[in-house]
């Protein structure tokens, strides 16, 4: 039987908060690393209790205690690419940023989570502030949907000109890659991708199915793989976004509100 090592499988950490749901969160990213045959690895930020209703309260883990998640996983296992999901806090911030400089994290993916599918506060005012100030920094790519981009600017968003003045100016500021999610648009589902000076759209059909819970979460941790395995970041989003695509069509409906995504459907779809 062939033994698998480093070189054979790549490796992923998704640093984000826990969904006692499943949904989203960590339990999403993990889903969808596995089933995009990457190892994942975790640090939770913060423990929430949710579920496809809303958030009904969070709990932070310590700024110490995050440290000490993410000293084990860089000294033992070093993730091939690193996911930044719901982050809540200045110290957190600040603990991820140092940590991922101290060890030279590569293909970082920040998914600035600001607000919830069902549309609860995640995260605090001044921690937005600290998150310009250091992770938007460090990240290879931000995945922000439209209200989150217009958070970050201060712009309406409405067009597909506004998404282009939006992804330009998050970029310059902040020396990365944007790519904004065109999701919350009414007429399409297709994404902006800013990237060194030029753009490109991807484009998207929109799926009819109620249940999104999660679709930010799994969208930037299926990136996160395609980088891990070496993928440019271009072919990283067109495969993560067929990803996304297969979940939602996949018509999964579990709970009373804006349920999960199938986070298996390749696997199912082969008859396992």
């Amino acid at each position: 039987m062939k033994r698998w090592s480093e070189s054979d499988m790549r490796t992923a950490l998704t640093i984000a908060g826990s969904d006692s749901s499943g949904g989203a969160g960590i339990q999403a990213d993990i889903k969808t690393m596995t089933a995009n045959g990457v190892y994942a690895m975790s640090a939770i930020t913060a423990l929430t209790a949710q579920n496809t209703m809303g958030v009904t309260d969070i709990m932070e883990v310590t700024p110490e205690f995050l440290g000490k998640q993410l000293d084990c996983i860089f000294t033992d296992i070093y993730p091939d690419a690193v996911k930044i999901g719901m982050v809540a806090s200045v110290g957190l911030i600040k603990t991820i940023s140092e940590k991922l400089a101290f060890y030279q994290a590569k293909n970082i993916v920040v998914d600035p989570v600001m607000v919830s599918t069902s549309g609860s506060k995640l995260i605090r005012d001044d921690a937005v502030e600290a998150l310009k100030n250091s992770l938007f920094r460090q990240a290879v790519v931000l995945t922000p949907n439209i209200p989150e981009a217009s958070v970050l600017t201060g712009m309406s968003i409405e067009t597909e000109e506004d998404m282009k003045q939006a992804a330009k100016a998050i970029g310059d500021r902040f020396g990365c890659a944007v790519l904004v999610k065109g999701g919350h648009c009414l007429s399409h589902a297709n994404d902006l991708l800013y990237h060194n000076g030029r753009y490109k759209w991807f484009t998207g059909e929109r799926i009819d199915n109620p249940n999104t819970h999660g679709t930010g979460c799994t969208l930037s941790s299926a990136i996160a793989c395609g980088l891990a395995k070496g993928m440019d970041l271009e072919t990283s989003i067109r495969m993560a976004k067929d990803y996304v695509a297969g979940a939602l069509k996949a018509m999964l409906d579990l709970g009373k509100g804006s349920g999960p995504l199938n986070h298996m459907w390749q696997i199912l779809k082969g008859g396992l």
